[in-house]
């Protein structure tokens, strides 16, 4: 390789690099020339650094380009996969309005059919007309030929031997062509319209989803169902969702739907600006369908995507603080219950029952002074400062030491030997398969089944007083 140099001074070998200047320049032009206060570094370190940064910037280029050989494959099949999916959405799109012209074409023979029986049912009036018509003409015609034979008679004794029977047939005859006999029954017009407009209005605006977005559109998009955040406890389930990013539709509120937990019609359970829902008192070992949609003042969004909810086979509960009367004591994880007063205050569960078969115990920790506490089921809106069962919202049997009654309504019922006393246990059948109320005391029935036709949703249900304290 041959050595250069310095353009500057001939007999010079280039030995260092400006840095300013970006040139080789020799020790003379250092000394002599206009690169002497310039900042300058060694001709074979420059030379090094320059070509590591350009097999560097090589390498990168060399990425790029096969990035790109493999995105020029990527766009060949996409070509590919365009022209096959282009061929497979035209016959979707032919297919679907084949299927828009086939039911066209079956309503349309549905139509003719009710034009048909409507022609057919109004000739056949006029027909009937007619044949009425024509008998009754062709009565009285020949009814005035006879009497016009008659008038021509000339023995008056003759005449009037018969002129009183035919001048009351001929009014007979009269009266039969009564006002509306010479009209006709029904019109030649047909009294049926067609009310294509919003069909056809319809197939104008028929058009892909996607081009519709094109326009600007006012109502709210299809809401994101948050499924990390949707749960079930017990008969409950917790669904939340939100707005997708960068909508700029305005939201007035949300409209959530459920099934019934059997397949069932959806129905609304929550119409509000929340994004987060708790519904309670659902069935037990169901599995739900969840569905929601946005709305605004320009009316009502898509539906979400449905959610599917199985709510728990067992039922947990506890005593529940919020719906008890302000007397009931809790404790133990809202599990063990007491009261305050001596009178008979009532404490609700937290599940609700509506259908399926459940069982719970309660066990009895403390019993002094022979008080009567009950146990049963109730409604939520059950009276809650008095015995459970003496309204119409609970169904009970309350017990002493030494005997129990069931009580519905304040009516007291099938007296049964056997009471409870500390370290008892009473246990709570409800069978909504079979729509009975069954009570146990130390684990042997008490009495008959207490309650038949027993329907609807029903919550757990206590009463005591400040002389008994019970355990779930």
């Amino acid at each position: 390789r041959k050595i250069s140099t310095c353009t500057d001074h001939e007999l010079e070998n280039h030995s260092m690099y400006c840095v300013q200047c970006k040139s080789p320049v020799c020790y003379q032009c250092l000394e002599e020339g206009r690169h002497g206060k310039h900042d300058v570094k060694a001709l074979g370190a420059m030379w090094k650094q320059h070509k590591a940064q350009l097999s560097q910037a090589l390498n990168g280029v060399s990425d790029k380009a096969k990035e790109a050989k493999e995105f020029l494959v990527q766009l060949k099949n996409l070509l590919q996969q365009i022209q096959e999916n282009g061929l497979d959405y035209e016959a979707c799109l032919v297919a679907q309005c084949d299927a828009l012209v086939d039911a066209l074409t079956r309503q349309k023979a549905k139509l003719l059919t009710k034009v048909t029986k409507e022609r057919e049912h109004k000739l056949k009036v006029v027909w009937d007309q007619i044949n009425h018509c024509t008998l009754k003409l062709r009565q009285s015609t020949g009814l005035m030929e006879y009497c016009l034979e008659v008038i021509k008679e000339n023995d008056p004794s003759g005449f009037l031997q018969i002129s009183d029977a035919l001048i009351k047939r001929v009014q007979v005859s009269q009266e039969q062509w009564v006002k509306g006999a010479l009209e006709p029954k029904v019109s030649a017009e047909f009294d049926l319209t067609l009310d294509s407009e919003p069909l056809l209005q319809s197939i104008h605006q028929l058009d892909f989803i996607q081009m519709k977005c094109r326009v600007p559109v006012t109502v709210p998009p299809v809401p994101l169902l948050q499924l990390e955040k949707c749960c079930t406890r017990n008969n409950s389930v917790t669904l939340a969702w939100r707005m997708p990013p960068l909508s700029h539709n305005p939201v007035e509120g949300y409209i959530l739907e459920l099934d019934d937990g059997d397949g069932g019609q959806f129905r609304e359970v929550y119409v509000g600006k929340e994004t987060l829902c708790t519904i309670d008192g659902l069935h037990f070992n169901s599995t739900y369908n969840a569905r929601v949609k946005a709305f605004n003042s320009s009316g009502v969004g898509p539906y979400s995507k449905t959610v599917i909810l199985q709510t728990s086979d067992v039922a947990w509960f506890t005593f529940d603080p919020s719906s008890a009367h302000r007397d009931i004591v809790l404790s133990n994880d809202n599990q063990t219950a007491t009261c305050n007063s001596y009178d008979d205050r009532v404490v609700l569960g937290t599940a609700a029952f509506s259908k399926g078969v459940h069982y719970w115990e309660l066990h009895v920790d403390r019993y002094d002074n022979h008080p009567d506490p009950a146990f049963g089921i109730a409604r939520i809106n059950v009276v809650k400062d008095m015995m459970l069962g003496k309204d119409d919202k609970a169904w009970a049997m309350y017990v002493d030491n030494n005997r129990s009654w069931f009580m519905h309504c304040n009516s007291h019922t099938n007296r049964t030997e056997g009471g409870v006393s500390k370290g008892a246990t009473v246990g709570v059948l409800l069978d909504l398969n079979k729509h009975n109320l069954t009570f146990y005391i130390n684990g042997q029935q008490q009495g008959p089944p207490a309650f038949e036709n027993v329907e609807g949703v029903f919550m757990p249900a206590l009463s005591l007083n400040r002389n008994v304290q019970v355990s779930l």
